[in-house]
């Protein structure tokens, strides 16, 4: 299923969502200028490699930055074309509500925190695997959490495929974005035993982080006020 637009406008302008998807396209036509060896290296630095995390987390050195930062700097990586398309064709179609209901700095903290949070998931699963984990999907992954709960009757217009054709129809976020979850939650079970991680040529896909930021933006939208702003509109 290919979201293309919710029924949810906004009264505000979501600075934060766009000035995050302009940073995450700019970083990755940043890696475009990289040679595959410069490539590597960069994140390796700046992506989330669970075996240094699990080693820094004794008090050894494994890297010349904090590998703490990376469970924030990896939000803003890429593996691919089609990794950052989708990442923010669903940061755009979900974040500005959650935003407006946020307010501009609160959702960034949200943002932030639901990427980190959902990282450290996937670590725990993965906890001395050497392949970098790298993208916005964990964070994004927490929107949609804060989205269900507090759109769950919004519509979403979404590309469903019958056959060799897509049709699109508008669902309910709870349906959409349930389904996602659910997705989510059982490729994880079923890839305990497999080394994951986000957007490399390899194909594997961190469903834990996503599962993860998922429950976190649950938990974290309504104390950070997800329910003080605006009502829904109908």
């Amino acid at each position: 299923m290919v979201p293309i637009r919710d029924n949810n406008p906004t009264q505000i302008t979501p600075f934060v969502t766009y000035g995050l998807i302009i940073a995450n396209i700019a970083v990755f036509l940043y890696q475009l200028t990289m040679t595959p060896n410069e490539l590597k290296e960069f994140f390796f630095t700046w992506a989330v490699v669970p075996a240094e995390l699990t080693q820094s987390f004794t008090g050894e050195t494994v890297s010349a930055i904090p590998e703490w930062i990376t469970l924030f700097t990896s939000q803003f990586l890429h593996g691919g074309f089609l990794h950052i398309a989708g990442n923010m064709l669903f940061l755009w179609i979900f974040g500005n509500n959650v935003e407006e209901q946020l307010g501009h700095l609160r959702y960034l903290i949200f943002y932030l925190l639901c990427g980190a949070l959902a990282a450290l998931t996937q670590w725990f699963f993965s906890a001395y695997s050497m392949i970098p984990s790298l993208g916005a999907s964990g964070a994004i992954a927490g929107v949609m959490g804060a989205y269900i709960i507090r759109f769950p009757k919004a519509r979403v217009l979404t590309l469903i495929p019958l056959g060799f054709i897509l049709v699109p129809i508008n669902i309910p976020a709870f349906v959409f974005l349930g389904i996602w979850f659910v997705q989510q939650a059982l490729y994880g079970v079923a890839s305990l035993d497999a080394q994951m991680n986000i957007g490399t040529e390899g194909g594997g896909i961190a469903y834990w982080a996503h599962a993860g930021g998922f429950v976190f933006g649950v938990i974290l939208g309504p104390l950070l006020g997800l329910f003080s702003g605006p009502q829904p509109r109908r």
